[in-house]
């Protein structure tokens, strides 16, 4: 490849990176606002989960199709369509705080789901062809680690807002919506004016029936499957740890201040931002397979240490806070392993995405549709595991991270061997 090339693929890959920010923030609002809802409208584990479960449910809906739209009309004008839906969710989501409806406050939340799943399925696929093969999973990992930046910050900014207020609102997060809205608008009018490689459109009288698709693949098969998990991991873990550190003692949880909290949460993906700049920069050195093997055994063992220490020993960790500068909290242990689990989710997305595509050649835009279709497991996962959470308490529901852990070892190890070599590709 020539340093021309190069030259041109920079000012589109800096838009792609900037996309994977968006991405996270949007959907990272979903974990303060859990913690909201669930005291404004004096909601369960379950319920508060629900606006988490209908931002994920859009996956479902609309991972198919937006890889179609790709197809038809390019990744440009996918992610600008895509732009304008994310700014009417957050929209719909503060006029849901604004009347105090929580049904209206849901619909917003699905409605900016479309577009996660939209731009996941854009920034994806153009990150991995957008240079040589080689570097694909480092330039992942990279766009990884801004997704964390974006991660890292919602959960800190929202229970610095929340503070200890008696009664919480989502009028609290107001500044989050329209930070969120404001780049939106930002990133639309930037993204409109740049040329963006359009490498998987499909005219239509080139478009011949096909026996064969990405599911003819054994190992995408199981790689959607195992983003599913994956996804629900990534969210389930903070998400249900801030609500054990939030609720009062009398309820199985820890009384912490929300603000505490918040940073504790913060620094759960600060250590995935951490995470994925060390898997950018190992990305050249092991392989995909090697890095999701690693982390996955990591996850379990740091997720056993979680169940089984006792609440009463406690250490001192690093957290995150509202400026964005380092301090020493006192935390139970077992939440310290939780947060440390932020280290091995960092690197798993690349590793699996990496895993299941590759070797499916062009069939690639329709995988990374399928694909976003399973992130629907960021919704689903916690919302099974808030349920576990209220039937068994907060620390026996991560039993449900240990079965999601071990399947990810297998794909790892066995369930990524591409089987089905003897599909033409070209």
């Amino acid at each position: 490849m020539t340093s021309q090339q190069h030259k041109n693929y920079t000012l589109p890959l800096a838009m792609m990176f900037l996309l994977f920010f968006i991405i996270s923030f949007v959907t990272g609002l979903q974990n303060p606002l859990g913690v909201i809802v669930k005291d404004q409208f004096s909601l369960t584990n379950f319920q508060s989960q629900l606006g988490n479960f209908a931002n994920f449910l859009a996956y479902l809906i609309m991972g198919i199709p937006a890889g179609k739209m790709i197809e038809r009309i390019g990744y440009k004008k996918t992610a600008l369509v895509a732009l304008v839906m994310g700014f009417t969710g957050v929209l719909i989501m503060f006029a849901g705080g604004h009347l105090k409806m929580f049904y209206l406050y849901l619909t917003g939340a699905f409605v900016s789901g479309f577009t996660m799943c939209t731009l996941n399925a854009v920034v994806n696929p153009l990150i991995t062809v957008l240079g040589d093969e080689k570097g694909a999973n480092q330039r992942l990992n990279f766009g990884g680690a801004l997704n964390s930046v974006g991660a890292t910050i919602v959960p800190i900014l929202g229970g610095y807002m929340m503070g200890n207020a008696a009664q919480k609102s989502i009028s609290d997060a107001n500044p989050l919506l329209f930070l969120a809205m404001g780049i939106f608008a930002v990133v639309f009018i930037v993204l409109y004016l740049v040329e963006i490689p359009e490498p998987h459109i499909v005219k239509k009288e080139e478009k011949v029936k096909d026996k064969h698709s990405a599911m003819s693949f054994r190992h995408f098969v199981l790689g959607i499957i195992t983003i599913f998990i994956y996804v629900g991991v990534e969210v389930g873990v903070p998400n249900i740890a801030n609500l054990f550190m939030t609720e009062s003692t009398s309820h199985g949880g820890l009384g912490m201040d929300t603000t505490i909290a918040g940073t504790i949460v913060g620094t759960y993906w600060f250590f995935m931002l951490i995470g994925r700049l060390v898997g950018g920069a190992l990305g050249k050195v092991f392989t995909s397979k090697q890095m999701l093997t690693f982390v996955s055994t990591l996850g379990l063992l740091l997720t056993f240490g979680a169940i089984y220490s006792p609440l009463d020993v406690t250490v001192r960790m690093p957290v995150v806070t509202s400026q964005l500068a380092f301090e020493l909290a006192e935390v139970p242990i077992n939440v310290m392993f939780l947060i440390f689990i932020g280290f091995c989710t960092s690197i798993m997305w690349p590793g699996i995405f990496n895993l299941a595509t590759k070797g499916i050649g062009k069939y690639m835009a329709q995988g990374s549709g399928i694909f976003m279709t399973m992130v629907v497991g960021g919704g689903i996962l916690p919302l099974v595991q808030g349920y576990l959470a209220d039937l068994f308490g907060y620390l026996n529901s991560y039993w449900l991270i240990i079965a999601s852990l071990a399947f990810m070892l297998y794909y790892a190890l066995i369930g990524s061997k591409n089987v089905n070599t003897d599909i033409p590709v070209e």
